[in-house]
C-alpha cells in the first residue's frame, strides 16, 4: 500500500461518525430507545417513557405551525449542498433519533442549545455520568459568544488591554480563516445516527476544521505568548493551562456530535501553523492600530471587506454571520483603541519596568474589577440590543426586504452582513473607549 493510499485510509478513519458515537458511549452518552423496540416489550411503559417527549414535540409544532403558517426557517433551507464534483455530502444532517439500542440509564440531558434561526433543537440523551457531560458543557462554552463577550472585556478592563487587544487580534485571523476554510473544503457534519447531536447550534455550518478547536488552541497558546516575560509568573502554568484547555474544547466537541476526530485535529494543526506565520506581526498589528493617523478608515474598510468576500462563498448558513460578527467586533476594538490611545484613557505600561510583578488581591482591587464587570457588561448589551433593534429594520427598508420574519430576513445577505458587522462593531468600540471612558468619569479605572 502506498503512502498516499495510507493517508487516504487514515483520513477516511479519523473522519468516521462511528468513532465519533463510540467516544460518546465511552462517555455516557446513549441515544434513547426506539419507540418499537420499547413498545415490543411493554406497549404501557413505550406510552409512560415517550408522553413527555411527544407532549413537547406537539407543542413545538403548534406553536411553529399556528394559524397554517410556513415550517421555520431552515426545515430545507439551512442543508449546505453538497461540494460539486461528488466531494463532499450535504451539511446539516438531519439528526433523527438514533435507533441503536443501549442501556438505558436513568438521567437525561436536555436540549444545550437551540438554533433560533432554524427552530432546530439537540436530541434528548440517556447520560449516565454527569460529570463529564458538565464538564464538557463547559468547555464547549469556551467557544460561544458566551465566553467572548466575557474574556476579552475582562483582560482590556481589568487584567492588561495590551494582551487583550493582541489576542483580539490572533481571535480574529484564526476564526475568520476558520470558517471560510469551512465554506471551501464543505465537509459535512457527522452523520446522525450514528452520532447523538447534544447541540445542533451550528449544525447548519460545515465540519472542516473546527472552529472551536482553533479558538480553544490560539487562546491559551497566545495568552502564554503574550504573558511569559511581561508578567512575573512560573512556566509551569502555562504548561499546564494549554494542553488543559486545549484538549477539554476539542473533546467536547466530540462528545457533542459536532465534529468528527479528524475535524478536531485538523483545527488545532491549522491553528499551529497560522501562529507561526502571522503571530510575529501581531505587535506591528497592534500599533498600527493605535498610532496610525488613518487607522480606523482601513481597519474598517479591511473588515468589511473581508466580510463581503466572506459571504460569497456559500450559500446561506449560520457561518455568514458568524464571520460578520467575528470581523465586526475586531474592527470595533482596534478603531476603538484607536481613540482611547488618542485621548490617554488607557495607557500601557514603559517597556522598561518589564516584567510587571502581580499586584496583591485585596477586597478594594476585586470589588473595584466586579464594577468594572458589571457596569461595562450592562452598557455593552445595552447597546448590543439598541443596534439590534435599529439595524435590522433599517437594512430590511433599505434593501427592500419584508421584515415580517426576522429570522427570514436576517438570511439575506443584505441585512445579516450589515446586523452583525455593525451591531458588534459598536459593541467591540464600546469595549475599547466608551467603557474605560465611563470608568474615568466614575472615578473606577
Amino acid at each position: 500500500m502506498s503512502l498516499r493510499q495510507r493517508l487516504v485510509q487514515l483520513v477516511g478513519s479519523l473522519q468516521d461518525p462511528h468513532k465519533v458515537a463510540r467516544f460518546q458511549r465511552l462517555c455516557g452518552v446513549e441515544a434513547p430507545v426506539s419507540r418499537t423496540a420499547t413498545a415490543a416489550a411493554d406497549p404501557r411503559e413505550d406510552e409512560k417513557a415517550e408522553a413527555p417527549l411527544a407532549g413537547e414535540s406537539r407543542r413545538r409544532e403548534r406553536q411553529l405551525g399556528a394559524s397554517g403558517g410556513p415550517p421555520p426557517p431552515g426545515s430545507d433551507r439551512n442543508q449546505c449542498p453538497a461540494k460539486p464534483g461528488g466531494g463532499g455530502a450535504p451539511n446539516g444532517v438531519r439528526n433523527g433519533r438514533a435507533t441503536e439500542l443501549g442501556p438505558a440509564s436513568q438521567r437525561r440531558a436536555g436540549v444545550l442549545r437551540r438554533n433560533s434561526l432554524t427552530g432546530e433543537e439537540g436530541q434528548l440523551a440517556h447520560v449516565s455520568n454527569m460529570p463529564l457531560y458538565y464538564l464538557f458543557c463547559f468547555g464547549t462554552e469556551l467557544g460561544n459568544e458566551l465566553f467572548y463577550i466575557l474574556f476579552f472585556p475582562f483582560w482590556i478592563w481589568n487584567l492588561d488591554a495590551l494582551v487583550g487587544r493582541r489576542l483580539v487580534v490572533i481571535w480574529v485571523l484564526a476564526m475568520y480563516l476558520g470558517q471560510c476554510t469551512k465554506d471551501i473544503i464543505r465537509w459535512p457534519r457527522p452523520a446522525s445516527p450514528p452520532v447523538v447531536k447534544l447541540e445542533v447550534f451550528y449544525n447548519s455550518e460545515y465540519s472542516m476544521p473546527s472552529t472551536h478547536a482553533m479558538s480553544g488552541t490560539a487562546i491559551p497558546i497566545s495568552m502564554i505568548l503574550l504573558t511569559y516575560g511581561r508578567w512575573q509568573y512560573p512556566l509551569i502554568y502555562g504548561l499546564i493551562l494549554i494542553p488543559c484547555w486545549c484538549s477539554l474544547v476539542c473533546l467536547s466537541r466530540i462528545y457533542m456530535g459536532m465534529h468528527s476526530i479528524l475535524d478536531v485535529i485538523a483545527g488545532f494543526v491549522y491553528t499551529i501553523l497560522i501562529l507561526a506565520i502571522f503571530y510575529p506581526f501581531v505587535d506591528l498589528i497592534d500599533n498600527f492600530n493605535q498610532t496610525h493617523k488613518y487607522a480606523p478608515l482601513i481597519i474598517i474598510g479591511l473588515h468589511l471587506a473581508l466580510g463581503i468576500f466572506s459571504f460569497t462563498l456559500d450559500t446561506w448558513s449560520t457561518s455568514r454571520g458568524d464571520t460578520a460578527e467575528i470581523l465586526g467586533s475586531g474592527a470595533g476594538i482596534a478603531c476603538g483603541s484607536h481613540f482611547t490611545y488618542k485621548m490617554g484613557l488607557i495607557l500601557d505600561p514603559p517597556l522598561d519596568i518589564l516584567p510587571l510583578p502581580r499586584p496583591p488581591i485585596s477586597v478594594t482591587l476585586f470589588g473595584k474589577a466586579i464594577l468594572r464587570i458589571l457596569v461595562g457588561m450592562l452598557f455593552v448589551l445595552v447597546v448590543r440590543d439598541i443596534m439590534k433593534r435599529i439595524t435590522i429594520p433599517l437594512a430590511c427598508k433599505i434593501f427592500n426586504i419584508p421584515c415580517d420574519d426576522v429570522r427570514k430576513a436576517r438570511q439575506h445577505m443584505e441585512v445579516e452582513l450589515p446586523y452583525r458587522y455593525i451591531t458588534y462593531g459598536m459593541v467591540g468600540f464600546s469595549i475599547t473607549f466608551f467603557v474605560p471612558y465611563i470608568f474615568f468619569f466614575i472615578g473606577i479605572s
